[in-house]
């Protein structure tokens, strides 16, 4: 069934990683319903449009991460290509931002 995707460890973690924050953000919801609020994004937002800005936003930081990557080895004369869970954490960390800020 799922033959057609590359599932290597980063694949794997980010897909879970992402169905923990939708069942936490599930329970969450149950549990203390959301309220609009304005942060520094242009819009007032609630706790489920943050994750999906959050997410969105991940998904292109690791997406130009992987693009640059052959550049950054040529740019800061790496040996080997620089490791995925570089922007696996900048892109969490971006999202925490998000949420908790935005």
């Amino acid at each position: 069934m799922f033959d057609w995707m590359v599932w290597t460890t980063p694949v794997a973690v980010f897909f879970v990683c992402i169905a923990l924050m939708l069942v936490g953000m599930t329970i969450w919801e149950l549990k203390s319903p959301t309220t609009l609020r304005r942060g520094w994004l242009p819009m007032a937002t609630t706790r489920g449009d943050r994750l999906f800005i959050g997410l969105l936003s991940a998904a292109y930081v690791n997406l130009v991460f992987v693009g640059l990557a052959g550049k950054f080895q040529e740019w800061f004369s790496l040996e080997a290509e620089p490791s995925v869970w570089i922007s696996f954490v900048l892109s969490m960390g971006l999202l925490a931002l998000v949420m908790r800020k935005g």
